[in-house]
């Protein structure tokens, strides 16, 4: 019998330009059908690009010895000089042991408050108090920093509300925010008081998406009101909660700084200074640009391996992660 071979035959391989322009004819064609859409993002990515990313130019002042008057380009080439630094100076341990625990507490109490909020409004039934309770709520966050910072240096103070309810049950007057023992506990407090109103927004919305016939088949069942909350309303948000715990993880030396330094004050250095507060001395105050940036930057690096090992974290526990 004769042999036959078989020819292979392969698709001819397209040009560099004929896949540009395919490409080109495919995202004009999605801008078409999707304009609507691409004009309401645009603001936000050109946010992102003129405030985020065009900045970062200017990021390797922190591997120079930069100065003004001969700009970022031409002051001198130091290398990892500055980080090294930050890293053998007797701040370095003070700073990361400050904002690892501040972060631990605001995760242990403040992360739990806007979840338990969300579900004891979620419980109410009158939907006029409920609509008033979570306006109530809500305030809060949109009161001023600044002003926040104000009231609780003003309870505090040694003729505050908080000294005169000590003095009720025996105790001496003090002040409390010269206290270093105490900073962290007056400075959770004002933090969870003044943010979990605001964070239970997202918690309310993931309710609503739960099934309500899941709740009326628990009902049927005999099912009471901690044992729904138990068995089906905390598994319905848990993708939710999961998502913004790796998120959190991922700012983990990033706290809040800004109201660290309205509320701190030499005395209480020891247990209130973080990095952001330090960068802000040394940057705005003691103009030390090139140390402060290179701090900062070390800080960034941190909490991206910090969201990294989170998110791989969570994707091998409960397959629920970011990417």
């Amino acid at each position: 019998m004769a042999k036959f071979n078989a020819v292979s035959i392969k698709p001819e391989k397209k040009s560099i330009l004929e896949n540009l322009r395919s490409f080109s004819q495919i995202v004009v064609k999605d801008f078409r059908r999707n304009k609507y859409l691409y004009i309401m993002v645009a603001p936000v990515v050109a946010f992102y690009i003129i405030f985020h990313y065009l900045p970062m130019y200017g990021a390797q002042i922190a591997f120079r010895n930069f100065s003004p008057s001969l700009g970022i380009f031409d002051s001198p080439w130091v290398g990892l000089e500055h980080v090294i630094n930050f890293v053998e100076s007797h701040y370095f341990w003070r700073l990361i042991r400050n904002g690892l625990l501040l972060n631990l507490y605001e995760i242990i109490f403040g992360f739990p408050a806007p979840i338990i909020l969300a579900l004891l409004i979620n419980e109410l039934r009158n939907s006029a108090f409920k609509r008033i309770s979570q306006t109530i709520v809500y305030l809060p966050h949109f009161i001023s920093l600044v002003v926040v910072a104000g009231l609780v240096r003003e309870f505090v103070s040694l003729e505050g509300l908080i000294n005169d309810i000590l003095v009720l049950i025996g105790m001496e007057r003090t002040v409390i925010l010269q206290i270093p023992e105490l900073f962290r506990p007056v400075f959770i407090t004002s933090l969870v008081w003044q943010s979990m109103g605001w964070g239970s927004i997202i918690f309310l919305a993931a309710l609503s998406g739960i099934d309500p016939q899941l709740y009326e088949a628990a009902t049927l069942d005999g099912c009471g009101r901690f044992k729904k909350i138990l068995y089906i309303t905390l598994p319905g948000i848990m993708p939710t909660i999961v998502i913004l715990l790796i998120l959190r993880m991922g700012s983990m030396f990033d706290v809040g700084f800004e109201r660290i330094i309205l509320l701190y004050n030499p005395l209480t250095f020891e247990t209130a200074d973080v990095i952001g507060s330090f960068v802000f001395r040394r940057g705005l105050l003691e103009f030390n640009w090139s140390y402060s940036a290179a701090v900062g930057l070390f800080n960034s690096v941190i909490n991206f391996a910090m969201i990294l090992m989170a998110n791989w974290l969570s994707r091998r526990v409960n397959e629920t992660s970011l990417w």
